[in-house]
């Protein structure tokens, strides 16, 4: 796999707990099959291009459908042939603690 990303979206109309939307993201993120983490602020996820990139869009598309304003970061870190990074990358750091 070579694409993980940090992501968070969230409706900005839909009043100050927007946790039932976050969960309806969760759910397509979920389903994909991709490796994921959800955190406090974000979620990662880990795949190829297509495959993540398909994730945020239907996500999107999802909230969409009764969202008329979408707030939503992506963080991105491509690198050829590595796998499971979302684990990965805190332990490599860890283990030099």
């Amino acid at each position: 796999m070579s694409v993980l990303i940090h992501f968070s979206m969230f409706p900005t109309d839909k009043g100050t707990s927007v946790s039932p939307y976050v969960a309806r993201s969760l759910r397509i993120i979920r389903e994909s099959g991709l490796p994921y983490k959800l955190g406090p602020m974000s979620t990662a996820v880990e795949g190829e291009w297509e495959e993540v990139m398909g994730v945020v869009e239907r996500c999107f598309k999802e909230l969409k459908t009764d969202c008329s304003r979408i707030y939503m970061t992506i963080q991105m870190d491509y690198r050829e042939g590595a796998e499971n990074r979302i684990e990965g990358k805190v332990k490599s750091v860890e283990d030099k603690l």
